[in-house]
Order: C-alpha cells, then structure tokens, then sequence
C-alpha cells in the first residue's frame, strides 16, 4: 500500500476497504453536556457499533476497554501492558495501517471534530505506532452517502504490536505547573470560550489553568460539510498562537483528554508532529485546590 495521509476520504476508505493490511477502528462513544453547567455524562458506542458500522470495523471501547480501570477518571491512560493486549485483540500491529473514525463528538451538537478517532490515534501514537489515518466526516459523512453498513459484531485475528513509548507525547500535572510560567511552552485549552473564560463552570471549579491561550476543538472544521476546515483557515487560527514556533514545546488540554487529541491532530497534519497532550486536563486540574485557574 502507498504512503497514506493522516486524513482519509470516504471515497478512499470504500475504494481500500478490503485491502488485507486496513484495519478500521469504530471509536464512537457518546458524551452528553448539561443545559448549564456541571459535569458531562458519558456511554460507550458498542451498542451503536452493534447496529450499524462500516463494513469490517471492529469497535476500540475508550471508555472501558482502552481506559485505566482503576483510575476514578474517565479516559485515563491504561497501562502499556493492558493496551498493548486490547490493541492486537483488535487486529492492530505490525504491517497494518489504521482508519479510525466515530460517530459524533457530543450528542445533539452539529460539531464535526472526530476527537473519539484521534484519542485513539493520540495513544497509538504515544505508544510508538504511525500507520494512521482518521476517516474525514466519521461515519455520518459515510452514512449520508447512503454507502454500505453493517451490523453485529466483527473480529480481527490479533496482530503483533511491537513499538517503542513515546513518552514526549504526554503531559502530567507537573509538567502542566511548570508551563504557566515558561514562556518557551505554549499552553493550549481545547474547549469552549465560555468554558475558557469561566462563564460555564463545567468541572466544579470556573476558569482556566493561567498563561493558557484558547483554541475551540469545535472550530477547527465545517460542521455543514463535516470536513476539516482548509489549511490556509486552520494556520490563520493557530499562528497568533505561536505553536509553530520550533523553539516552544505545545501542551494542549481540554476536559479528560479527547477533544485536545483533535487539536493535537490537526497541528500534526500542520507539521507539528510533538504537539503533547495532558492527559488529567481539567477533570484531574480542578481537584488539586492548591492549582490556580483564572477566568481573566
């Protein structure tokens, strides 16, 4: 197979869809915000994997399966052990190349970020495989072009996977402390301006973690199209922010960790490939009353 680009079309996913080296990934899970403030509810995709998928998709669980089962939060990183094991269960390792695409970012929300595909793509990445792309549109996009879909439950036979962590690629707590007051790190908050600015309180504590600037997952494609917004939009949106800049390190954050993951993609397909992510974001932030947030 030719060198494939971290954005995939529909066309081309139906053209390649049963080349014996894909495998698809089915990353949908579903987050509900509240009216006004408070905490999101979420559930796993499975059911609506069972349903309906594209044709030879196998569904990678992120909340249970690819999530530390011992961690109050949701979304945390599992061990390497544990997802090496969940990861060649489901067919991913040497000699394969990856699609993964999801179903909606946040249920009732036009929103068109596929960040349920690209945590996915974040920890693979993470733990050192690079054979991915992530289907532009999700399976929406596939649906309304009426292509064919599947129910039940599919398998792959479990693959070898054999890479090295890439530890540079994630951020904890302390390296998040350190970055409010070093200017050669560019903080980046993945949520909504009203989230940012603390007119929303989401996670119990308003605001957001000092010196971050504010870049929305959401505006970073076109929710009628379902694509992602052209690279001349997208670098008018990320230059003022300084995260091409060689010299500074790129920490984006949201909530738990999944709509960073977009950001994060989205400046990988920009050339910043380094861009790390904070794992805890503000779900683990705000619990640590001794760590500041502003709403300024």
């Amino acid at each position: 197979m030719t060198t494939i680009g971290p954005l995939v079309s529909t066309d081309w996913l139906a053209e390649h869809l049963h080349d014996d080296n894909l495998v698809i990934l089915d990353a949908t899970t579903f987050l509900k915000l509240p009216e006004g403030d408070g905490l999101y509810s979420i559930n796993s995709g499975i059911d609506a994997y069972k349903e309906a998928h594209i044709p030879g998709a196998v569904h990678a669980d992120v909340l249970h399966e690819l999530a530390d089962p011992d961690d109050e939060k949701a979304f945390t990183l599992p061990s390497r052990e544990r997802f090496v094991n969940k990861i060649e269960a489901l067919g991913v390792g040497e000699g394969k190349h990856v699609v993964i695409y999801d179903r909606v970012a946040e249920v009732g929300s036009s929103n068109a970020a596929s960040d349920w595909a690209t945590r996915v793509w974040w920890m693979l990445r993470f733990e050192g495989f690079d054979d991915i792309s992530i289907l532009e549109g999700g399976i929406r996009k596939w649906e309304r072009e009426n292509r064919e879909m599947r129910s039940g439950v599919e398998t792959n036979p479990r693959a070898n996977f054999t890479f090295e962590r890439r530890p540079e690629l994630l951020a904890t707590k302390e390296d998040v402390k350190n970055a409010m007051t070093d200017s050669s790190t560019v903080l980046m908050n993945c949520l909504s301006p009203d989230t940012f600015s603390g007119t929303v309180n989401t996670y119990g504590r308003p605001g957001h973690i000092p010196s971050s600037v504010n870049v929305y997952f959401r505006s970073l494609s076109d929710e009628e199209s379902l694509l992602v917004k052209k690279e001349e939009e997208l670098h008018e949106i990320f230059e003022p922010m300084g995260v091409f800049d060689e010299n500074k390190k790129v920490i984006a954050y949201c909530g738990g960790g999944i709509a960073a993951t977009w950001n994060a993609f989205i400046m990988y397909m920009l050339g910043r490939e380094d861009v790390a992510v904070y794992d805890g974001s503000m779900t683990e932030w705000v619990k640590d009353e001794s760590l500041p947030l502003t709403t300024a």
